[in-house]
């Protein structure tokens, strides 16, 4: 019997095909919960990965998200400064009520309610980068405009060089 699809990755892929976007959804045997795994899985470089780093906003208290390549960190202070308030850590509960997704999964795409989200320009620098569908071993490839237009994100520069260590919270 073949096991069927997760909801997170049927709706994934559902948005795709609403978007118009003909992108293939690839199961990485090995993960792909972490920006290096994903490069390693996809064969790409690590800025080619986007990580979808999300943050609840002190004010609003709805989630945030912000899309990175995968050798940068979300600066906090930038972040917050883009976002327009102060941000707090994501609780997982929020996470999955406002996405959808676990954190280690989270989709840039596909969510259950709108997140506004932020994009980092070092994305547009490749002709295709790879996103989390879903799940922490579903990834697809897409052009970065194509992306940031789907999103409907706001391009802003919120990064700082990844030299710490994993970043806050979110997928991949």
């Amino acid at each position: 019997m073949k096991k069927p699809k997760s909801r997170s990755l049927e709706r994934v892929t559902a948005a795709l095909a609403a978007a118009g976007l003909d992108c293939v959804i690839e199961e990485m045997a090995e993960g792909t919960r972490t920006a290096a795994d994903a490069a390693a899985a996809a064969g790409c470089a690590l800025d080619q990965i986007v990580k979808s780093i999300i943050f609840r906003g002190e004010v609003s208290g709805h989630l945030l998200l912000f899309m990175t390549a995968g050798g940068n960190r979300v600066s906090v202070a930038k972040a917050a400064a883009v976002a327009g308030q102060p941000l707090g850590r994501a609780d997982p509960d929020l996470v999955r009520a406002e996405t959808g997704f676990a954190i280690g999964g989270v989709s840039p795409i596909g969510h259950l309610a709108p997140v506004a989200g932020f994009f980092d320009p070092r994305l547009l620098d490749f002709t295709r980068v790879w996103a989390a569908a879903g799940t922490p071993r579903h990834i697809f490839a897409v052009g970065p405009g194509e992306l940031l237009q789907v999103t409907g994100a706001r391009l802003a520069d919120f990064t700082q060089p990844d030299t710490e260590g994993p970043a806050p919270r979110g997928g991949m």
